[in-house]
This record gives structure tokens, C-alpha cells and sequence, in this order.
């Protein structure tokens, strides 16, 4: 299975990376993300940043981390943002 990642703002800070393809075990958003997350050079920060963040599943917007993934999905990771 492959998915296409892509990280924004402080998820991208965190990583250290835009984006990247990655061939993961995990079957959920969750799950993957947490596999991202142990693999960041800081992988608590990560955690931390990850934990606050909204998700779009192939362009849908989701915050459910038990969203099944497939071979072919992308997966953007969004921080909450601020401004006025």
C-alpha cells in the first residue's frame, strides 16, 4: 500500500519535510500517523503536533483518526490555524 503525505504549517516544522510517500503496515489515519510520529527526530513534539491536527483523507476533510486507508490515498496533515 502506498500514500501520499503531505504536511502544512507546524506538521511540516515537525517532520522536518513536505511531503513524502510512504508504504505503511497501518490501515488507519491514526495509526499512521502515530508511525509518522515515532519516526520524526523529536517524536513526542510530534506526537503532540499530530494530536491537535485535522486531516484531508483524498481532499475530504476528516478529524476521525479511524479512517481506513488504501493503496493510492493521500493524506494532508493540517494544524489548526490562527489568524484574523
Amino acid at each position: 500500500m502506498s500514500i501520499q503525505v503531505r504536511y502544512f504549517a507546524a506538521a511540516k516544522a515537525a517532520v522536518g519535510r513536505a511531503e513524502e510517500r510512504v508504504d505503511p503496515a497501518p490501515a488507519t489515519i491514526g495509526e499512521l500517523v502515530d508511525a509518522l510520529a515515532s519516526r520524526a527526530q523529536d517524536a513526542r513534539a510530534a506526537a503532540a503536533v499530530f494530536d491537535r491536527c485535522s486531516y484531508l483523507h483524498n481532499g475530504r476533510a476528516t478529524t476521525d483518526r479511524r479512517t481506513a486507508l488504501a493503496d493510492g490515498d493521500t493524506l494532508d496533515v493540517l494544524p489548526p490555524f490562527a489568524g484574523g
